[in-house]
């Protein structure tokens, strides 16, 4: 997720912060100042380094902290901040010997980076139990009260402000991948639509091709129109041709709209044609309509005088029967294909076909 690998981020660069901060900063006014009580400013001291040291387990293998660690280590940062408190002075406080002040807000960002509103509602509590207990003491002259509050003031506004930077770049990195996400939505429906314009050409140049090849042998006189032959392999040709032209109509029922398409064809040429239909819409992929109509357009184009269509439509299958008296049916060839299984027979002088797709094997 991007906000995942932001707040990832963010907390490696706390860590390494935090780090230098206590160490860097913190461990000399802890050494070089006077306390009421050394020990338990030690034991702050060390009580912050743990719960550093701690988060690194997950920080730096960029893993999310544990509810658990969260409120622990939360929870030791406030008991920290105000034992530190405690061990000075009150004109001690928000002076340099006033070293946990500052750093518990980054410990706290640390541990609630992700948890704003947790956040701001902890630094609010850090920062009034803080001013608290410095006017405990008595009210102090202007000119301690302006540095205190220039302190609470620089403090507070740089680590609010990294909480504003890291909700900026968690916007900005989810608005990218949103819409890299977009682009690539964009780029796969024009690669599909790429290949289904591929797909399409090659099949009208397919189909273009047989017809072509047909209209030369009339034109040329080398086929006789008046051959059964010849009239069957036109009738072929046209509803082959009808049924085309449909696949690339956008229609609701689009597999009735082909198997009509077909049926029309049929009924031009003068066959009567009953079509029944069975069962609600059922959506069919493109390829297993295109193998299903095939075997109704060879089974029609043989037809004579008259045709029966029949569809039966379940969740789990779609079958198409056709029952057509067709001229030399032992002539005819239909195959079944990888996902439609086709079954005909031939009683005489009648062909009974059927064309059966089953859900499971698309």
């Amino acid at each position: 997720m991007a906000g995942d690998h932001v707040y990832a981020t963010m907390r490696i660069i706390l860590v390494c912060a935090t780090g230098i901060l206590q160490f860097g900063l913190c461990l000399h006014p802890l050494l070089t100042q006077e306390y009421r009580q050394r020990w338990l400013a030690v034991a702050a001291f060390i009580a912050l380094a743990c719960v550093t040291a701690v988060c690194c387990g997950w920080v730096l293998r960029r893993r999310p902290l544990p509810v658990a660690l969260v409120v622990a280590g939360t929870a030791v940062v406030l008991a920290v901040s105000f034992c530190a408190s405690a061990a000075l002075a009150p004109d001690q406080r928000f002076q340099a010997s006033d070293w946990s002040f500052g750093l518990v807000g980054w410990h706290l960002l640390l541990l609630l980076l992700d948890r704003v509103r947790t956040l701001i509602t902890v630094l609010t509590a850090h920062l009034v139990t803080s001013m608290g207990l410095f006017l405990s003491a008595g009210v102090p002259d202007r000119a301690t009260l302006g540095a205190a509050g220039a302190a609470a003031f620089g403090a507070v506004n740089v680590q609010l402000a990294v909480v504003v930077i890291t909700r900026v770049l968690h916007w900005q990195t989810h608005e990218a991948m949103a819409v890299a996400e977009e682009k690539d939505r964009l780029v796969t429906r024009v690669l599909t639509a790429q290949q289904w314009e591929q797909g399409q050409r090659s099949l009208f140049a397919d189909q273009l091709g047989s017809t072509l090849s047909l209209l030369a042998g009339l034109a040329d006189g080398e086929l006789d129109p008046r051959d059964s032959d010849t009239q069957r392999r036109c009738a072929l040709a046209a509803t082959q041709l009808r049924r085309l032209f449909a696949e690339n109509d956008d229609m609701p029922d689009p597999l009735v709209h082909e198997v009509t398409a077909c049926v029309d064809a049929a009924e031009r040429r003068g066959v009567e044609v009953s079509f029944a239909i069975s069962g609600a819409a059922v959506p069919v992929p493109s390829q297993v309509r295109h193998e299903l109509t095939g075997p109704v357009v060879t089974a029609l184009s043989a037809a004579r005088i008259r045709a029966r269509v029949s569809m039966l439509r379940t969740d789990e299958e779609v079958r198409i029967a056709v029952v057509a008296d067709a001229d030399d049916c032992a002539g005819l060839v239909i195959e079944s294909t990888g996902r439609v299984g086709v079954e005909y027979r031939v009683y005489g002088e009648f062909l009974r076909l059927e064309a059966r797709w089953r859900k499971q094997q698309s």
